[in-house]
């Protein structure tokens, strides 16, 4: 797995956070120790050694950046920010520019310009000829002040020399430039130092008076040029294709390219990523800000700092020219010790690759924000992250956060007030749920069973129950659970969690499957007619092979039922279910939509050849341990069982024997669920996911994440669901099961430990 690819990190406790960089060998033991209990941090007396009139030490959240491959290497970026939605925003964008092949990035040499000012020039073209005459003297004086950076390659390397005409009162004005490479230091002193030294001589020479000495941050003499090219089919987000995304971001970039109040913000953005980059490796960020927004104006029009634009081929390319002057070495860097944790973190070996990776962030950040304006708006990103800062200044636990999260989004009053009414209202809420039983009873209007529908994990059986063969399924505990209230117009889904707002009644460009099935469900309940708010709270990843659809599905039949007094029984619920997932999956099997409505472990079969398929409880006389892990690739259960059914269409013998094959894995695994014969289960499952891969469903990722489970002590890992990336399961004894998940985690994949019983 990559240095920087670390799905799910988010959701992470910071804890865990560490560890992952700890075990991946990022930090140290030392930092771990330091990062956990704050000792990282200056404390008041350290501060007074900086800076003057010290009261304390002033904290702001450092996070990493995600997912940036720079010139094909890869890199965690410290950044220190107070703004939500930057890092995210950030990391998204990487992760896809990094499935195109990361970013290209150049750093120019790191030239510092220091002025010289002299004004009383008696003749202004004769002075500056003088002095361009006398390059090489000015230069040996400006170097024999600073041996050291000359031997380190670095130094004074040319002269400029300027005329600015005549001033109101002390006639002719010239500025020599000392053009120095600093080599890794900022070296504002260093240059300001050659300025003072080669002060008397500049006079001498020009016949006037110098007056100021001193560094230009205009540091148009090292700038950094960062690229990256995106093909149109990466773009897709929601209901937008490729063309319109990529299409947009170019019209959005051409408005800041020619409206001075438009490229304010649009380099504003650019500079979020920069600048937190630049405070957590100790740089100055107000240097390097000014020095953007003045190359910004250079034409005289204040434009963006970007361009976005089609290549022949019809790819995104986006380009960044901005300068970066910025150090690796030096007092800011040593004296801090947050500071050089960052700087191990990132692990750049020298200022100019700090730069470089400095302009594939602000190039990152650019797109993140032009993306978002220019498709579902920037707007629903920033109140996600609000409402996260609220529920944490309302006191939400942990065990809680995420629904105080979901409702404060999903009711539009994203106050603490109203975070602390949701807290209250939970705490005194109904008891966890409980699945529900088979045998065609009517859901109790009221009663606490709730409006949920389960995940599931398949043990055996994926791909061949399509086929009429047998599965082997269990419900994992997590769940998505809908609210359904009646309101005075129109038909509202909100899924605050997965960027979902959709209001039924207004067009799409393309009816979504979502869309769809919720309309299919208000349909055959008799309800299409009546204005109501969906409101549905996931904690089953979507787009994992885990069930999510099927769920979701359930959980708003049950809600849109208690809602509107419709009985309904489980059997009905589980069929409705079962014609939702047909739009969203086109040929399901039926056993998601069974273990979301019935939450228990079961052997399914599809009998064609009767209405109802068949479906056995299974029981084992030990909790099976299982650790599932999450690949962090979405995948679409529609497209790998499609391209299945096409492999066997074009030879059905061959595919009909392997999904024999999986059907004798499948009763032979209810035999050893039986018996509690962990070990057997786990050949069983080795075996299946031979069968699985040769299927062409598995993964790059799944099979990281299999080795990685088996090299830890799994008895038996394979993927579950569809495939094509999603979820994987292991199952081992119950003492290896932390260590398996703490390898995966270290490896950069999310994962929890479960049990089937």
């Amino acid at each position: 797995m990559s240095h920087s690819r670390i799905p799910a990190f988010y959701k992470f406790s910071v804890a865990n956070r560490l560890r992952v960089l700890l075990e991946r060998e990022v930090i140290s033991e030392t930092e771990y120790d330091m990062l956990m209990d704050g000792t990282h941090l200056l404390d008041a007396d350290k501060a007074d050694r900086l800076i003057e009139n010290v009261i304390g030490a002033f904290g702001l959240p450092m996070g990493l950046g995600l997912n940036f491959r720079v010139n094909g290497r890869d890199y965690l970026v410290p950044m220190v920010v107070e703004e939500p939605s930057i890092i995210a925003a950030v990391s998204s964008a990487a992760k896809l520019v990094r499935a195109a092949g990361g970013f290209e990035s150049v750093a120019d040499r790191p030239l510092l310009i220091g002025q010289i000012q002299i004004v009383n020039v008696p003749h202004a073209a004769h002075a500056r000829q003088a002095l361009l005459q006398a390059r090489e003297e000015i230069l040996n004086l400006a170097n024999s002040l600073h041996p050291n950076m000359v031997a380190r390659g670095g130094g004074a390397c040319d002269i400029e020399v300027l005329t600015h005409g005549s001033t109101a009162n002390h006639g002719e004005m010239l500025v020599v430039h000392l053009l120095v490479d600093t080599r890794d230091a900022m070296g504002a002193n260093l240059v300001n130092t050659m300025c003072e030294g080669a002060a008397p001589l500049v006079e001498k020479i020009s016949g006037g008076r110098v007056f100021l000495r001193i560094l230009s941050n205009l540091t148009d003499r090292a700038l950094v040029r960062a690229r990256a090219t995106i093909p149109t089919r990466q773009l897709a987000a929601g209901d937008y294709s490729g063309e319109q995304v990529r299409d947009g971001i170019i019209l959005a970039n051409e408005f800041a390219e020619v409206d001075p109040y438009r490229a304010t913000t649009h380099n504003k953005g650019i500079m979020n990523g920069i600048d937190a980059v630049a405070i957590a490796t100790g740089n100055d960020w107000r240097a390097i800000e000014a020095a953007a927004h003045a190359y910004a104006a250079r034409t005289g029009r204040y434009s963006s700092l970007t361009r976005w634009y089609a290549n022949v081929d019809g790819d995104l390319v986006g380009e960044l020219d901005v300068p970066l002057k910025i150090g690796t070495v030096g007092g800011q860097v040593e004296s801090n010790q947050a500071v050089r944790i960052a700087h191990r973190v990132l692990g750049v070996y020298s200022a100019a690759e700090l730069a470089e990776v400095m302009g594939a962030v602000g190039l990152a950040q650019n797109l993140a924000a032009i993306k978002a304006l220019s498709t579902h708006g920037i707007q629903r990103g920033h109140m996600t992250l609000h409402a996260r800062s609220v529920a944490m200044a309302a006191g939400a636990s942990e065990a809680r956060f995420e629904d105080v999260v979901d409702r404060l989004i999903a009711g539009g009053d994203i106050k603490v007030w109203r975070a602390r009414e949701i807290i209250a209202e939970l705490e005194a809420g109904a008891p966890a749920a409980t699945p529900a039983t088979d045998g065609g009873e009517t859901v109790a209007h009221g009663e606490s069973a709730g409006d949920i529908g389960y995940g599931k994990i398949i043990l055996l059986g994926e791909h061949s129950v399509v086929y009429g063969r047998h599965a082997i399924a269990a419900p994992i505990p997590l769940d998505i659970r809908a609210e359904v209230k009646p309101q005075r117009d129109h038909i509202d889904l909100m899924i605050p969690r997965w960027g979902v707002e959709m209001r039924l009644s207004e067009p799409e460009p393309a009816i979504s499957s979502l869309h769809a099935s919720i309309s299919l469900i208000a349909e055959r309940l008799g309800v299409a007619d009546r204005a109501m708010r969906i409101e549905v709270f996931p904690r089953v990843p979507r787009a994992n092979g885990l069930g999510a659809s099927a769920a979701l599905a359930v959980a708003v039949i049950r809600a849109m039922a208690r809602c509107f007094a419709v009985e309904i029984s489980e059997r009905e619920i589980s069929n409705l279910a079962f014609d939702c997932e047909k739009i969203a999956h086109g040929t399901p099997s039926g056993i998601d939509n069974t273990l979301a409505t019935f939450g228990r472990p079961i052997l399914f079969r599809k009998d064609s050849a009767r209405a109802r398929p068949d479906i056995r409880d299974l029981a084992t006389p030990r909790p099976v341990p299982i650790v599932i892990g999450l690949s962090g690739v979405a995948t679409l259960t529609m497209q790998t069982v499609g391209h299945v059914r096409t492999a066997w269409q074009n030879n059905p013998q061959r595919y009909e024997s392997i999904f024999s094959q999986i059907d004798e894995l499948a009763l032979a695994g209810v035999e050893a669920l039986r018996k509690g014969d962990l070990a057997e289960l786990g050949e069983l499952m080795n075996i299946d996911q031979g069968l699985l891969n040769a299927l062409q469903v598995s993964s790059r990722e799944i099979e990281d994440l299999v080795q990685i489970a088996r090299r830890n002590g799994a008895l038996g890992a394979k993927l579950t669901g569809g495939g094509g990336g999603g979820a994987m399961i292991a199952v081992a004894e119950a003492d290896r099961t932390e260590s398996i998940a703490s390898a995966m985690r270290a490896a950069g994949y999310n994962t929890f430990i479960t049990e089937i019983r």
